[in-house]
């Protein structure tokens, strides 16, 4: 049986954000004083706390997986958390279906192996390719629970709480109710910096600097979809990633957008772009939804329900042309739209754009990036101009990652992999594909492991020591 203890209800009156105490109007009002109508202060809770863990990791993206499973095979007990009914995050929940930048040493090629041992990748370039989501879903589920992970779907990070500046313990809620847990080590892997930003971490998000108004220059919002078409054979004008091929990329997506226009349809993404995941079975993504914060969730609903509309009515109006579009239709959309920008947590080390062009390197770099920058547009007239822009870097260099962009600055026992490492806008922009979130993954797994088995902090352990363990893990070639 796992361990239990009460946590200190005083814990229960200090904000997720700071660990201080509740302002004196919220302590008032749970004394019986009158209160601001338009406030509630919430009675504090006991709540059992489980501490059967090494490292806590929130989020089971692909940074998510390769974290917990990296941690697990180094020897620490692992808990993972996930907020959606499947594991994979973008890749799953989100039906992304293709993948950059993935020819890289570890878990990306047993991941390969693996998807072509089950007949569920197109392509033959290791860096770039197309998957079947489901099978995606299945392959993750067996490598966690070879690896001993224990995981918990539909189960959502709401609080964090520190002991002075180090983070102890995660709050969540599910259908189990509100529990709480403690470790170590935590990662978040979350995309959206949810649990660094619980935990009381600075951030940025999209460009907006040091103005965090509710104005949003991030980059949009897309949604994501299986459909069938009626013969694929007969549709390669207009397919990416025909068979693995994506030299056809820009022309195919010109003349999807032809006919989408031809149909009646202005799309809001200006590359609207098929994928061939396998047999007639392809990927649509054909839409953008512009200046949405993904923290704000009535304005990321309105996104999804905008952005469903506009892909069924794609897909509805290129039917009615018939010829190769006969019988065009979708078969399932993404249970989560597609997030490009999220809150990037303040780490120890900030990549910049000056890194891409000059090709930065790192004695402690976890990951060598090779995708250039990839900005899309901010809102529809901007994208009628010019779709992708690359944030005025002309000349871009592969560029590492350092260890220190993982490791939380203002909070001491987290670290972050995937999307919300520290990073400027630009930078993002780069290394935010999913091939580079599985090798920040497995950094940030095997450092928080040895952190927490021989109790350290993650800013304490070297990555020649982590990087070393790593290697010994990797099957040999």
């Amino acid at each position: 049986m796992p361990a239990k203890t009460d946590l200190n209800r005083r814990h229960f009156f200090q904000t997720a954000l700071g660990g201080a105490l509740a302002a004196p109007s919220l302590v008032q009002a749970a004394a019986g004083t009158p209160a601001d109508p338009s406030r509630y202060a919430e009675p504090g809770h006991d709540l059992a706390c489980v501490q059967d863990a090494d490292v806590i990791v929130c989020g089971a993206g692909p940074a998510g997986v390769a974290a917990a499973i990296t941690a697990a095979r180094a020897g620490a007990k692992v808990r993972l958390f996930e907020v959606h009914g499947c594991l994979g995050g973008v890749w799953t929940a989100g039906l992304l279906t293709w993948i950059f930048d993935f020819d890289k040493p570890g878990l990306t090629r047993e991941i390969i192996a693996k998807l072509d041992e089950r007949g569920a990748r197109r392509g033959s370039d290791n860096g770039r390719f197309v998957y079947e989501p489901d099978e995606m879903k299945l392959l993750l589920e067996d490598l966690c629970v070879e690896a001993g992970v224990k995981f918990r779907l539909h189960t959502r990070a709401v609080a964090a709480y520190k002991e002075g500046k180090r983070l102890t313990t995660v709050i969540t809620e599910s259908a189990s109710g509100r529990e709480a847990w403690r470790a170590p080590v935590f990662i978040d892997t979350t995309g959206d910096g949810v649990l660094g930003a619980l935990a009381g971490c600075s951030w940025d998000l999209g460009n907006m600097g040091q103005d965090k108004s509710s104005q949003c220059l991030c980059q949009p919002l897309t949604m994501n979809a299986l459909a069938v078409v009626k013969d694929v054979t007969q549709m390669q004008k207009y397919i990416s990633f025909y068979e693995g091929d994506l030299k056809w990329h820009v022309e195919a997506t010109k003349n999807f957008k032809a006919d989408i226009q031809k149909a009646g349809i202005d799309p809001s993404y200006g590359m609207p772009t098929l994928f061939h995941v396998r047999d007639n079975v392809v990927l649509i993504m054909a839409n953008h939804e512009y200046g949405i914060r993904p923290d704000d969730a009535d304005a990321l609903t309105a996104a999804t329900v905008r952005a469903r509309k506009e892909i069924f009515a794609i897909t509805r109006a290129l039917r009615k042309l018939g010829g190769v579009w006969e019988g065009f239709q979708i078969i399932a959309s993404a249970e989560q739209i597609g997030v490009r920008d999220g809150k990037r947590i303040h780490g120890r080390y900030t990549v910049v754009k000056d890194d891409l062009v000059n090709g930065a390197r790192h004695e402690d770099g976890v990951a060598r990036v090779t995708f250039g920058v990839d900005i899309h547009a901010k809102s529809k007239k901007d994208n009628d101009q010019l779709t992708i822009e690359r944030g005025g870097v002309t000349k871009f260099t592969p560029y590492d990652i350092p260890l220190r962009a993982l490791i939380a600055k203002d909070v001491d026992g987290l670290m972050m992999a995937g999307r919300c490492i520290s990073g400027d806008f630009v930078a993002h922009a780069s290394y935010r594909v999913t091939g580079n979130a599985v090798a920040m993954g497995e950094a940030a797994g095997v450092t928080a492991a040895i952190a927490a088995t021989s109790k350290r902090l993650p800013h304490e352990v070297a990555w020649k020591e982590a990087e070393e363990k790593l290697t010994s893990l990797r099957p040999q070639a």
